[in-house]
């Protein structure tokens, strides 16, 4: 059986004031536990998706449905975003940026203390709580970042192309890291990336968007056993699947406009 939804997209498009047209009517399913990746071209409305999803933004048209929403009986649920930059508060330290979410919702100061040491052990940090954001290094910056997300709890994290800006090195670094965290946390992750490897190496689903106006396209099962190391970059298996991703992206990226409005 498959995993219940979280998340449920039916009939979503998103259009920016001067009619831009972010995103046509779509529909997507979110599953409980899955790491859901988009994909796509510059321009096709993946970071505009995730920020619907995250209830940053509103549908111009359609329905979202979260788990829970609509159940006086169901358990609180929580989200956390992770963008495509740190955005530390360079005046505060490790702790204090980690610790803002729980600031904003006015969490005793002993409790909060509690989830920002569990953050911060998750992602490797304990012993860098007291630096502040440039003393860190990128991949570090970043670490802050995700643990950030993560004091709350979240049963959904969502990440919008967090490593692009890293070293391959690092990159995969994280992406490991990031693959034991979710093992270990079991909350649901919706990621953004333009690396059809990182998609391949960390997902159990790839979605692949057009532009012009945003739509999704296709959609890749990436059925191999979890956890995933360097073995899995260089099978024979990874190829065929990043073949097959990046054939779709290109088809996307070469797709007849269905508009002549540009996309964000």
């Amino acid at each position: 059986m498959p995993a219940p939804p979280i998340v449920e997209l039916h009939g979503v498009s998103r259009t920016y004031d001067g009619g831009v047209r972010a995103l046509a009517p779509l529909d997507l399913v979110v599953r409980e536990r899955e790491f859901l990746t988009l994909v796509g071209p510059s321009g096709c409305g993946k970071s505009t998706l995730l920020r619907l999803i995250a209830g940053l933004l509103l549908p111009t048209t359609g329905e979202i449905r979260r788990w829970g929403e609509n159940d006086p009986h169901a358990q609180p649920r929580r989200i956390g975003f992770v963008f495509q930059a740190p955005t530390l508060m360079p005046w505060a330290n490790v702790a204090r940026n980690v610790r803002l979410p729980l600031d904003l919702a006015h969490m005793p100061h002993a409790e909060a203390k509690a989830h920002v040491a569990e953050a911060l052990e998750l992602v490797g940090l304990a012993d860098a709580k007291a630096r502040l954001p440039r003393e860190l290094s990128g991949g570090m910056q970043m670490r802050a970042s995700i643990a950030r997300a993560l004091v709350v709890r979240p049963s959904l994290l969502l990440m919008d192309e967090p490593f692009g800006a890293l070293d391959e090195f690092t990159r995969q670094r994280l992406d490991g890291e990031l693959l034991a965290l979710w093992s270990s946390q079991r909350f649901t992750v919706t990621f953004v990336t333009h690396s059809i490897h990182e998609a391949v190496f960390l997902s159990t689903r790839i979605v692949v968007m057009a532009a012009h106006p945003g739509r999704i396209v296709d959609a890749c099962d990436i059925d191999e056993p979890y956890p995933r190391d360097e073995s899995f970059r260089v099978s024979q298996a990874f190829a065929q699947y990043a073949a097959r991703v990046s054939a779709s992206v290109a088809a996307a990226g070469t797709a007849a406009p269905a508009s002549t409005e540009a996309v964000r």
